[in-house]
């Protein structure tokens, strides 16, 4: 099978949540954090990790803030991540074969 490389696949991107968070950012752009919670029926605790991990890879930017003294966290989806979930569905699709 011609373009067949396991190694393409972005593992940062690759599990589920992470997955759906890039997913659903790469179209939203942001998203605040109980919406991304609710929309993956997520923990408190799991998304927190996910959301660290795709900000350190430069994926994703985190801002904190406060709305009505509560506090508001906010994800944005980076240049450098759109463009490594690009590649993510290319290598994918690869993958998958016509």
């Amino acid at each position: 099978m011609t373009g067949f490389d396991i190694g393409q696949i972005d593992d940062v991107i690759h599990g589920r949540m992470r997955l759906g968070i890039m997913a659903y950012l790469a179209d939203a752009e942001t998203a605040d954090f109980n919406e991304l919670k609710a929309l993956l029926q997520a923990t408190q605790g799991n998304l927190s990790v996910h959301l660290r991990k795709l900000e350190e890879a430069g994926y994703i930017a985190i801002e904190k803030s406060f709305l009505n003294r509560k506090p508001l966290t906010r994800a944005t989806i980076t240049s450098k991540g759109r463009k490594a979930f690009a590649a993510y569905l290319e290598a994918l699709g690869k993958l998958i074969g016509p």
